[in-house]
């Protein structure tokens, strides 16, 4: 009897557009991660860049992706969840297709006159503004479409459902690449975020929540960067904390090319990625949130700091598969310490009253972390290889994760009001 209570509270709990826009977010992540996976080899292998290019557009790419959002939320409240759905899935899938469509021989027609470089950068910025509606409507409907006693379980079901994408859609990428090429895993995602569109042309509606606050406008939104931005104790934080994001996500530059050029080209270093990563998040998300909880803000951020950093150090003692996946789980269990408590530790460190405003600004470091880390790494395994000395890669991102850790713990020790 009591399953069957708690089973009929989380049905009546939730808004049946809450189910919905977790469903939509579950494929667009997987549609996002499956290429994602492959995005590096893809450009250097199939459209012929360099390493170093394919970093700038990715990094491009994934900055935008994590910037726009901020804009794209303001739209996004303004249309409706519903409107902004529609067009995010319009521009994602066919964004998605473009993008594959350059390394395909049925195009090489169209685009053969054409520098493909800037062609895939605006293909790129054009998706990426698709993707700038996704979170905030999704989130914006979990947090409506949740009561209060049931909020907190749905941004739980949240953050499992993206990791359930971030798994399933790398694991369907190597299915579709080693059968049929990298190129067409875009396709894979295209339909992917088609499929979502007619799901939110069908299901999803409009919840109507309670308004406690005026929606910003463009000008508003802008005047409040600045002021995030002008605050320098919190731009030294942001910072640092990109330096963080900068190793995680050499998980997609550098472990592709590294498999794929001295391990072996079938090798499903998509699965290895997703299942070390994601997987494990999947699993110990919860037992890792006990073991730390007894841990201050300030301490589990810094033990998530030092235990991601170890990925490199297990990578560089002896590069192979049984390392790589090693590595990947050990950031994993840095990310789980320290991922729950950086809301908390951003409301700590902001000035009084503005503990939401600089909330919203939370994902920077990421964004910031893609637009440098990125053409980092694709230059960094560029000089690596033509030197024939990889250690340049493994000690130069130790040497960042390490540097991560130590200031933040001198951030924390001179710069954190007590």
């Amino acid at each position: 009897m009591e399953i069957a209570a708690k089973l009929s509270n989380i049905k009546e709990g939730f808004h049946r557009s809450f189910w919905v826009a977790n469903i939509m977010e579950l494929f667009e992540r997987l549609a996002y991660y499956g290429q994602q996976i492959v995005f590096m080899v893809y450009l250097r292998n199939r459209i012929g860049f360099t390493e170093a290019e394919a970093g700038q557009l990715s990094g491009v790419f994934g900055g935008l992706i994590f910037l726009l959002p901020i804009l794209g939320g303001t739209l996004a409240d303004k249309w409706g969840f519903r409107k902004a759905f529609n067009v995010a899935f319009t521009v994602l899938a066919l964004g998605y297709f473009l993008i594959g469509s350059v390394g395909m021989s049925a195009f090489s027609g169209i685009y053969g006159g054409v520098d493909h470089y800037w062609l895939l950068m605006i293909f790129l910025i054009f998706t990426a503004f698709g993707g700038s509606f996704i979170k905030p409507s999704v989130l914006g409907t979990v947090a409506a479409g949740s009561k209060k006693e049931t909020k907190s379980l749905g941004f739980a079901i949240y953050y499992w459902l993206v990791n359930v994408g971030a798994m399933i859609g790398p694991t369907i990428a190597y299915l579709v690449r080693s059968s049929f090429g990298n190129e067409f895993v875009y396709i894979v995602s295209a339909v992917s975020c088609f499929a979502m569109l007619v799901v939110n042309l069908i299901l999803y509606k409009d919840i109507k929540a309670e308004i406690t606050e005026p929606v910003e406008s463009f000008a508003k939104k802008i005047k409040n960067l600045f002021v995030v931005l002008t605050n320098f104790r919190f731009m030294i934080f942001l910072l640092i904390y990109s330096l963080y994001w900068i190793i995680f996500w050499q998980e997609f530059i550098v472990i592709p090319y590294y498999i794929t050029d001295f391990i072996g080209k079938s090798t499903p270093y998509e699965i290895i990625q997703s299942w070390g990563g994601a997987g494990a998040i999947i699993l110990f998300q919860i037992p890792i949130n006990r073991l730390t909880k007894n841990l201050s803000t300030e301490r589990a951020i810094l033990t998530g700091f030092f235990i991601s950093s170890l990925i490199w150090v297990i990578i560089a003692v002896h590069p192979s598969i049984p390392t790589i996946a090693a590595g990947v789980i050990a950031f994993s269990i840095g990310e789980m310490t320290q991922a729950p408590r950086y809301y908390e530790y951003i409301s700590e460190i902001a000035p009084a009253g503005q503990q939401g405003l600089y909330q919203g600004y939370a994902f920077l470091p990421i964004a910031i972390a893609r637009f440098v880390g990125d053409p980092i790494g694709g230059w960094l395994y560029e000089r690596a290889k033509d030197s024939g000395n990889m250690n340049i890669i493994w000690y130069s991102l130790i040497g960042i994760g390490l540097l991560a850790a130590a200031l933040m713990y001198l951030y924390n020790r001179f710069l954190v009001k007590r």
